[in-house]
């Protein structure tokens, strides 16, 4: 699963960015989601598109979807002439509950949301849901070359999509419903994009997806998340800092070229985010997750060994049903295992 971009519940219009932009777009969730919106932006400027607000929803936790509902209401009383369309992965899992919103005038799915014809007025007055079968979905060269965009927000760090959806099935994850199978972005496209971000003057790229370690496995060479890494940073030499969101664990331990970059290159960021989710066997088999306690463990120690001083992140889950005391102490390293079910902890 993407590593979280952290979305704090907003008091004002203008934390929420609703205000002062003809068309103001609301992202929640990962930064996989924060690369779409710019995609979104784009395509609905070539729509046409004006006065509008778009709300790019999560679905990782009920609080995410709850805060979506309360930025849709802020909106409407804050622009009360403009288009509120909501999209993304809650929207994408349960349309119908957005759809009943009197605030909402259009419901857009992950596929959706990423085509220009779908923010076109004659759209809205004749279907105002359109949520496509996301398991269906295979994007083509085509649909990537398509999707360039050319900044990000006025940020210094940009994010790039290189690989969609998941195969897996961890039994906490919705993701893999929302987002469909798992599908990798062609090398060229990557590299066009990435060019064309630092160009635009962003120094720092961080490449993202759903389950971004799976790259490369549907493409016809099979290369790995680390062999693209190594080739973007030799074909854009502009490029000065190279990040990667949230890896799984048990794909990690097996892509050389990842690990001569983390011991080689200066461009390649110190620091890895790891999609641990718990540190107990037993819970881990429950999540249906594929590495064990000892291997994570034991990556770490190595991404330590061959980049001294590197920083290591995690998502953990506590509280997951069946979870003892004991288990949790394995998880925390705390004797006070008092979350609720379901919290999810960020360690950084």
């Amino acid at each position: 699963m993407s590593d979280p971009l952290e979305i704090e519940s907003a008091e004002t219009s203008s934390d929420l960015g609703i205000e002062g932009d003809d068309i103001a777009l609301i992202t929640f969730g990962c930064r996989l989601n924060a690369y779409e919106s710019e995609v979104m932006r784009d395509q609905a400027r070539k729509a046409g598109l004006s006065d509008a607000v778009i709300i790019n929803t999560c679905a990782v936790t009920a609080e995410a979807e709850r805060q979506a509902r309360q930025a849709i209401r802020r909106a409407r009383r804050e622009r009360p002439n403009a288009r509120i369309v909501v999209t993304g992965c809650a929207a994408q899992l349960a349309p119908e509950r957005f759809a009943a919103m009197p605030e909402v005038d259009q419901v857009l799915g992950n596929q959706n949301k990423l085509h220009a014809e779908n923010y076109a007025s004659d759209h809205l007055s004749t279907d105002r849901v359109q949520v496509d079968d996301v398991m269906a979905a295979r994007e083509t060269d085509e649909f990537f070359a398509k999707h360039l965009i050319e900044g990000f927000d006025g940020r210094s760090r940009a994010f790039v999509q290189v690989q969609q959806g998941c195969d897996h099935r961890c039994t906490f994850c919705v993701i893999p419903f929302s987002r469909g199978p798992s599908r990798s972005a062609p090398f060229d496209a990557v590299v066009d994009q990435v060019r064309a971000l630092v160009e635009g003057g962003r120094p720092e790229i961080v490449l993202s997806g759903v389950d971004i370690a799976a790259y490369g496995a549907d493409l016809p060479d099979q290369p790995s998340l680390g062999t693209i890494a190594r080739r973007l940073l030799a074909l854009v030499p502009e490029l000065s800092r190279l990040r990667l969101s949230s890896l799984d664990p048990a794909v990690l331990a097996n892509d050389p070229d990842l690990w001569r970059l983390l011991a080689e290159e200066p461009r390649f960021m110190p620091h890895l985010h790891l999609s641990l989710q718990a540190g107990d066997d037993m819970v881990l088999k429950r999540m249906k997750r594929r590495h064990a306690r000892a291997q994570a463990v034991a990556l770490c120690a190595r991404a330590r060994d061959a980049r001294p001083g590197l920083a290591l992140g995690a998502d953990l889950i506590a509280g997951f049903p069946t979870e003892t005391e004991e288990q949790c102490q394995n998880q925390t390293g705390s004797r006070n295992c008092v979350p609720g079910p379901g919290s999810t902890l960020q360690l950084h």
